[in-house]
């Protein structure tokens, strides 16, 4: 078994244990799946010329498939391998559903991948996407060679998360119609601000705010989000583990994977790594770049 954390390059053993105002929450758009069937993903592909088993990326809450798309083009040069960077339900160009736990978008991606023929893949998710990941390791062992889980853990997450807080101050925006986007922007933000009180939070919320027929709306579905937000962050009771090579790569400065969680890893994943990118916060990948993709091509070419 390997289970380990590490700080900079020393590892350390674990122990066992017009005018008019619109309220952007009141459009709907791709309102068009029902019940807990299957939805069609958006995806992006940068193919590689190598043969190893593709790369497929999952976002975070509020995220989407672009959040990887630097990171894939790298690794895409760098591994050969092809890179699939995907849309969850309810998010980015993906269909929207009032169904969102993480068995539906394990189906979903199990439905990709079949379209795609893709039989097996290495799977990388951050946040919300490494619990789709997980989740999909245990459910369908057979499509995952390798998994890697990017600073969140199994354990439940709502004590680390502002999300109702950015939903209800989300919901309540309102911007003008026919401007331009940058001014529909400003607006948002001037009235995200008191409530989300990071910068970098706020931008990243904002990359959800798109232009449809002249109205300003948010491409996530609040909605399905908020009826499901309490699955959301708690994580499926699943009776089996994943038994494939695994890593959990955490922000040195994020609190999302603590020595509180080690233990269920352990019982989830026998076989896994835990490391810390030290400088990172949450945005693992967007912080340290570098390091990511580091950590990541190590873990590939790992027993």
């Amino acid at each position: 078994m390997r289970l380990g954390f590490r700080y900079g390059c020393r590892w350390l053993p674990l122990r066992r244990i017009p005018h008019k105002l619109f309220p952007l929450s009141e459009i709907g758009i791709r309102r068009n799946t029902t019940g807990a069937s299957p939805v069609s993903l958006s995806y992006d592909v940068f193919d590689g010329r190598g043969t190893g088993t593709p790369l497929v990326f999952l976002h975070g809450l509020f995220g989407c498939k672009s959040n990887f798309q630097s990171i894939g083009k790298k690794l895409v040069q760098q591994t050969g391998r092809k890179v699939l960077t995907i849309d969850a339900r309810n998010h980015g160009n993906s269909a929207h559903s009032p169904v969102m736990t993480y068995e539906a978008m394990c189906s979903d991606l199990q439905k990709l991948m079949s379209q795609l023929h893709i039989q097996k893949c290495v799977l990388i998710g951050h946040s919300m996407g490494g619990k789709v990941a997980m989740t999909t390791a245990l459910l369908q062992p057979d499509l995952v060679e390798r998994l890697v889980v990017v600073d969140i853990s199994p354990s439940k997450t709502s004590t680390q998360t502002n999300f109702p807080t950015y939903i209800t101050a989300m919901k309540a925006v309102k911007t003008d119609s026919n401007i331009p986007r940058s001014t529909a922007k400003r607006q948002a933000e001037d009235q995200l601000k008191p409530f989300v009180k990071d910068h970098s939070v706020r931008q990243f919320l904002l990359t959800n705010l798109i232009e449809e027929n002249g109205l300003y709306i948010w491409r996530v579905n609040l909605d399905a989000i908020t009826k499901n937000l309490d699955s959301l962050l708690g994580f499926p009771e699943l009776d089996t583990s994943y038994s494939g090579p695994t890593l959990f790569l955490g922000g040195g400065n994020s609190p999302y994977i603590s020595s509180e969680d080690f233990p269920e890893i352990q019982q989830l994943f026998p076989y896994s790594d835990i490391q810390y990118i030290e400088g990172a916060s949450h945005w693992v990948h967007a912080d340290k770049p570098h390091d990511f993709i580091k950590s990541i091509r190590t873990f590939l070419c790992s027993p």
